[in-house]
């Protein structure tokens, strides 16, 4: 005869369940830290306009590295990386420049929402915050937003002198809004873009991107 203990099967259903919660908690994390578009995949071409105007296309920039920044000046992070000093984003955008690299500022703030900008705006922040982007996209009905998936600003995305995404996700590895943090940070696009001009493999290719959500 088999006797079957109601508290001790009660305990066990429930550290069941515990587990199975705690291994969806996990899988829904790491799809969270996954998301974005594939790393290795060819990178979709777009056209959009310039801050002045003009179409850009990625096409443009066939056999260089591209990368693409997603931004938002009313974002307390964005802020956080544009602030002087240190000009986090400013130094990467110089260096970057002066590596062959083409830099693309994209502003996907839909009409009304934070951080929606015209044409003049753009470059007048840009000017005033010492920004060099190659070029300052605007994407008000957030077309390229969301053909990259991007989900905060910023949001960084590396493309390969091959055309394939080589990094995206966060700029760096702290999570926060203060200026403080930048120095003891791991700057993932940094270490990245020194990987891809030394035909290196990249350390890390994807994180989770933090910020102010993408405003469309």
């Amino acid at each position: 005869m088999i006797t079957i203990n109601r508290r001790n099967l009660s305990l066990a259903a429930g550290m069941a369940a515990a587990v199975a919660l705690t291994a969806g908690a996990l899988i829904a994390s790491t799809a969270q830290a996954d998301s974005g578009l594939p790393i290795g995949r060819p990178a979709p071409d777009f056209t959009t306009m310039d801050s002045n105007g003009d179409p850009v296309s990625l096409s443009d920039f066939a056999g260089r590295t591209v990368v693409l920044e997603w931004t938002n000046e009313g974002c307390p992070f964005v802020r956080k990386h544009y602030a002087q000093p240190p000009g986090n984003m400013q130094g990467l955008q110089a260096d970057a420049d002066a590596d062959g690299t083409v830099w693309l500022t994209v502003i996907s703030s839909a009409p009304g929402k934070q951080g929606h900008v015209d044409g003049a705006a753009a470059n007048q922040w840009a000017e005033e915050h010492d920004a060099s982007p190659a070029h300052v996209l605007l994407d008000p009905d957030g077309t390229l937003g969301r053909l990259y998936q991007a989900k905060t600003t910023p949001h960084m995305y590396i493309i390969g002198p091959k055309g394939q995404v080589a990094y995206q996700g966060a700029i760096d590895s702290v999570a926060s809004a203060n200026v403080a943090d930048i120095a003891s940070a791991t700057n993932y696009v940094r270490e990245a873009l020194t990987s891809l001009s030394a035909a290196e493999p990249i350390g890390v290719s994807s994180t989770k991107p933090y910020g102010c959500s993408v405003k469309y």
